[in-house]
């Protein structure tokens, strides 16, 4: 299949829509001026094939994409243990959702809303582990150095109200073990981390090979069950409150974040990423889940 045509196509359909719908997420101000002009698609093989298109190259927040891997770092640690306070079921509701965390006594519905990646950092932050250690991984991931923006740091720091809020309300009920400030400083600075759309592709690539790290074949990153589990969790959980919609279109696990990424797994295949800045109402990348859509259309690939 020639990966590299199909990915020039997409980036040809998509271009003439840039910046014409979707908004960026001005709610935080350092990514309120990213420019919508944007679009970046890169793709990696089990083989070690990549093929890349369009702004592929241009670093961009990663934002709640980061919690892929602080979950694997967490299931590393912790295994099944860490399932006692984070759930894993759809919320159907916004991701940064207050309603159901008081409903349900302080315990996050699954680790990609908001409130389940708080209480991921809080349990790294038991284990010892804090962002340095989750630029590690990624730069061992992808093979190459992965920095973070001090810039989108502080200013997630001072506007993420809401996490404030959440963190708080979890620590009332006795599901956070460190200091509220401490647990937010690291969410903080994970979503701030930087990458490009091949970076991203080439570190989720231990993901499509049954957790086997994508540039050391004899390193597991996590065992196959457990990286079935996180695209089990992608597919159903992974793109907020738009999961059904995802599962339908596109038949693949996914992860988004609000900086406009979006990463697709496709089991014992490859890993794919895409960004465009302008998001939809559920906080996920418009032309992003359009040009995955004509993905698999394109090339057939899906689970189902």
């Amino acid at each position: 299949m020639n990966f590299q045509a199909i990915l020039d196509d997409i980036v040809a359909t998509v271009k003439p829509q840039l910046g014409a719908q979707g908004q960026v997420a001005s709610y935080i101000p350092a990514l309120a001026r990213v420019s919508p002009q944007q679009f970046g698609i890169a793709l990696r093989t089990c083989d070690g094939l990549e093929a890349a298109s369009g702004d592929f190259a241009t670093p961009f927040s990663i934002q709640s994409m980061s919690k892929l891997f602080s979950l694997t770092m967490a299931m590393q640690h912790l295994g099944d243990a860490l399932w006692q306070r984070i759930g894993r079921e759809p919320s159907g509701n916004p991701f940064n959702s207050l309603v159901q965390l008081e409903n349900e006594h302080g315990k996050p519905r699954n680790p990609f809303i908001n409130a389940g990646a708080i209480a991921v950092a809080d349990r790294l932050l038991s284990h010892g582990d804090g962002v340095g250690q989750l630029l590690e991984l990624l730069s061992a991931l992808c093979n190459e150095p992965v920095h973070l923006d001090p810039e989108v740091a502080q200013s997630e720091a001072e506007t993420g109200f809401r996490n404030h809020a959440l963190a708080n309300f979890m620590k009332s009920f006795g599901k956070l073990d460190n200091p509220v400030a401490a647990v937010l400083d690291l969410y903080f600075h994970q979503c701030a981390i930087r990458m490009s759309c091949q970076q991203m592709a080439r570190a989720a690539g231990y993901l499509c090979r049954d957790g086997r790290h994508p540039y050391r074949p004899g390193v597991a990153v996590v065992s196959a069950s457990q990286a079935r589990r996180v695209n089990a969790l992608m597919l159903t959980c992974g793109t907020y409150d738009a999961a059904g919609e995802f599962a339908y279109r596109i038949g693949l696990p996914c992860k988004s974040g609000v900086g406009g990424g979006i990463v697709a797994v496709v089991p014992d295949q490859l890993t794919l990423c895409v960004w465009s800045p302008a998001l939809d109402a559920s906080g996920n990348s418009l032309l992003g889940m359009q040009a995955l859509e004509l993905f698999a259309a394109r090339t057939g690939l899906s689970i189902f």
